[in-house]
């Protein structure tokens, strides 16, 4: 059974961006998808300070709900982020909390179905599902996609239940979501994960 990690990055319970996480919900469970959501927005975690004793220790330094995550990452065969806007970019509570789970895990991610999820009253939404693409595509993470760039806008507590071409987005995104880790494995299996070369750091500055 595929398992889908979600990161709600609202610091609202039940807000506008529960919306769009209970629209891909529904559709993964009716898939038989195992769910597993994490409300992150609305927790006390800070930023990484680049002190490097994740390599040491095997994890964050700050032992919090970063360190929580961390299983349930490296368990799941996709990861949804989800995030309100604020000044045209994602929740800085979020985005504290992928930096240090991303920099501080050390298993393979590769071929993990990554998708991004944002909620605005009106502007800002590409900026943000660009930003937050950022963590995937520097982690050998193929992205999941819909019929339209993942948004969902509403600004007062439950108004993107409104926004039905938003809400069709999220279900279509889950249902292409499903396929692709669904596709994935089936692949691993015949004919395994890509081959990896050792990483080469080229420094700018020497």
């Amino acid at each position: 059974m595929s398992k889908v990690l979600f990161l709600n990055g609202s610091p609202r319970v039940n807000g506008n961006t529960s919306i769009a996480i209970r629209e891909m919900e529904n559709v993964f469970r009716n898939s038989g998808v195992e769910v597993t959501t994490m409300q992150i927005g609305n927790k006390d975690i800070r930023g990484c300070i680049a002190c490097n004793q994740c390599s040491e220790i095997g994890k964050c330094v700050f032992d919090d709900i970063v360190n929580e995550l961390a299983p349930l990452f490296e368990a799941a065969d996709g990861l949804v982020i989800a995030s309100p806007l604020y000044y045209a970019s994602a929740n800085a509570t979020l985005i504290a909390c992928l930096d240090r789970l991303f920099y501080s895990t050390s298993f393979d991610k590769s071929m993990k179905v990554g998708a991004s999820v944002v909620c605005a009253r009106r502007g800002g939404c590409s900026a943000t599902f660009d930003e937050l693409n950022k963590f995937f595509t520097i982690s050998n993470m193929p992205i999941a996609s819909s019929r339209y760039w993942n948004s969902i806008h509403g600004c007062e507590k439950g108004e993107a239940e409104m926004d039905e071409e938003g809400k069709q987005t999220m279900r279509m995104l889950a249902k292409n979501m499903t396929f692709l880790m669904k596709s994935i494995e089936l692949g691993k299996k015949e004919y395994g994960l890509p081959e990896q070369e050792e990483r080469t750091a080229t420094n700018f500055i020497r």
